[in-house]
């Protein structure tokens, strides 16, 4: 006869006390780590949550990864901007002074620490923040700005700055007279006009007005523009002339001739002759002088600011511009300047998009921060062209005209360092990039609160309590202490316990 029963129950003891061990390490493991499970198919129904909030906790961080980043960058960028502000202030307050006291090199102190203070600002354009030039637009490899000395010096068959600005000096003075044509005076009548019609250099005649009595002033007109004088009789004394000249850089000039008795006329002044021809003679020699200092003075500085504008107004559509030469001093035409014959200043990537939308970053699922950068931007181009016309200008000691000459520049630098209203300066370019901190910074708050509410979540259901753990724990050693004290009683038993004596 086959005794089944207590088989029976010894196996079920067996497998009781196998699954009260396996729960009672399952409980010392998560008394130890504070966690349920080891993976997420030990949370039951509610792994899918777990791992759902899992993968926003890691899109989280990886914003803030963003958003460090870019902290990075455009903190070095607020320092840059700040160094280049400062940079303009000096020099801007350094050419309002005009002091001119040459050394043995042409040039002024203020001018040689200029040169200093640009070797700054191009520094601070080629800033790297570890994974890129952050002025270079969508160039990070690449420096943003070329070295001090190729731009001013050049660079082999490069041209630069300095030689810019002297070949463009000679097309402009051309024959000494800013390429107007002033023949001698024929009998009564005094001519005056443009050397070519199409030609961008020099003196260019803009108007022209006249309180002399007994004279008739033409012009400007046809083509070339011309103008002319012609005295019928002698003009009364007091009498005034004054034509306009629109020199290179788009900045006007008057010249005003004053009619006088004195056979020795002042500066600007002609002498009322003996009969009207004399007097056309006269007054050509004195337009003649009073042009030839414009030319000297006014023309030369000018040129130098044009001469910038077509070196350093340049991008992807726009090459540099060089004078169609030699010989300079009778050229009528622009040409544009080659990689192989003319440094570019600039050495960043020059697309047509918008500057900050060269580097672009999401900061959360629905929120993007626009940060790029580059170097020929308006605000920043302006800082260093005219800084750079003013490092690159040299005078003559000998020449009479050279403190003239530097008082024009410097009066024009003045103005230039000033953006005109509703264009780019450095302050609203630092705005948008304190803008753009301002929405990473925002972003990265808000990721902040929403990973402590989801690491809460996540945390209900992927830990458990040590109080709940630890009485659950002492409630299966006890039992099992039961359950083994019981098996160990039952396995004292015999078969001759239940057999009749």
């Amino acid at each position: 006869m086959a005794i089944t029963g207590v088989t029976s129950v010894a196996t079920t003891i067996v497998q009781t006390l196998a699954e009260m061990r396996s729960k009672l390490d399952d409980l010392q493991r998560q008394l130890g780590t504070g966690e349920k499970s080891n993976d997420y198919a030990g949370l039951g129904p509610q792994r899918s949550l777990a791992v759902g909030l899992q993968a926003q906790l890691d899109a989280s961080q990886g914003f803030d990864d963003t958003i460090t980043r870019i902290g990075t960058r455009l903190s070095l960028a607020q320092t840059a901007l700040t160094t280049i502000d400062q940079s303009m202030q000096d020099v801007k307050h350094t050419v309002a002074l005009q002091n001119f006291t040459l050394g043995a090199n042409g040039q002024t102190t203020d001018q040689q620490t200029a040169q200093g203070t640009l070797d700054t600002i191009l520094a601070a354009l080629n800033t790297n923040d570890g994974s890129g030039y952050i002025f270079s637009g969508m160039s990070p490899d690449q420096m943003a700005v070329d070295s001090l000395s190729h731009i001013l010096d050049g660079n082999g068959t490069q041209a630069g700055l300095k030689q810019i600005i002297d070949e463009r000096k000679q097309a402009d003075v051309g024959n000494g007279l800013g390429r107007l044509v002033l023949p001698a005076a024929v009998g009564s009548a005094v001519s005056l006009s443009e050397d070519n019609a199409t030609s961008p250099f020099g003196l260019k005649l803009a108007g022209v007005s006249s309180t002399l009595t007994n004279t008739t002033v033409t012009g400007p007109s046809g083509s070339p523009q011309s103008i002319g004088v012609n005295f019928t009789s002698n003009p009364a004394a007091g009498g005034t002339f004054t034509v306009t000249f629109t020199l290179p850089d788009g900045t006007t000039e008057n010249v005003t001739l004053t009619a006088t008795n004195s056979s020795t006329p002042g500066q600007n002044e002609f002498t009322i002759g003996a009969t009207p021809a004399a007097t056309a003679a006269n007054f050509q020699a004195a337009l003649s002088t009073a042009i030839g200092n414009v030319v000297n003075t006014s023309l030369v500085a000018a040129s130098a600011i044009e001469a910038a504008n077509n070196f350093f107004d340049t991008d992807a559509s726009n090459p540099p511009q060089r004078v169609n030469g030699p010989p300079f001093n009778t050229a009528t035409s622009l040409v544009n300047g080659t990689s192989s014959n003319t440094v570019s200043w600039y050495t960043g990537e020059a697309g047509a998009s918008a500057a900050r939308s060269t580097a672009v970053a999401r900061v959360d699922p629905t929120m993007t921060v626009s940060f790029g950068m580059r170097a020929n931007e308006d605000a920043l181009r302006n800082v260093v062209k005219n800084t750079a016309v003013f490092a690159a200008m040299s005078f003559s000691a000998s020449d009479p005209n050279a403190s003239k000459q530097y008082d024009a520049l410097a009066s024009r630098l003045a103005v230039n360092f000033v953006p005109p209203q509703g264009t780019q300066t450095i302050q609203g370019l630092t705005t948008e990039i304190a803008n753009a901190q301002v929405i990473a910074n925002d972003a990265k708050d808000r990721h902040k609160q929403t990973s402590a509410t989801l690491t809460d979540l996540l945390q209900n259901i992927e830990n458990v309590s040590p109080d709940e753990v630890g009485t659950q724990l002492l409630a299966l050693q006890t039992n099992l202490q039961a359950s083994l004290q019981t098996t160990a009683m039952l396995s004292k038993l015999s078969l001759v316990n239940y057999l009749p004596s």
